[in-house]
């Protein structure tokens, strides 16, 4: 949900003035479908381009990274690991 659109559906301008920080939390929930094949690969590390999972990682660290970039209006994302 975009919180900085007005009542007729269109981006408006806000104030970005300092103010007091927030905690929010967002979770992000995927589903993924493969071959039982490719499950025992990766979890035994035999794929022939290594640890995907670590790669899949820092994709995501990296996408998290740029969200201002690719989302109108959306702030940089703080992330803990």
């Amino acid at each position: 949900m975009l919180t900085h659109i007005d009542k007729k559906g269109r981006p408006r301008m806000v104030d970005v003035s300092s103010k007091k920080d927030t905690d929010r939390i967002a979770v992000a929930k995927a589903f993924l479908l493969m071959k039982p094949r490719t499950l025992e690969l990766i979890k035994s590390g035999g794929t022939a381009k290594g640890d995907v999972l670590n790669v899949a990682k820092l994709a995501g660290i990296g996408a998290a990274k740029y969200t201002p970039h690719l989302i109108p209006l959306c702030h940089t994302l703080i992330i803990e690991l």
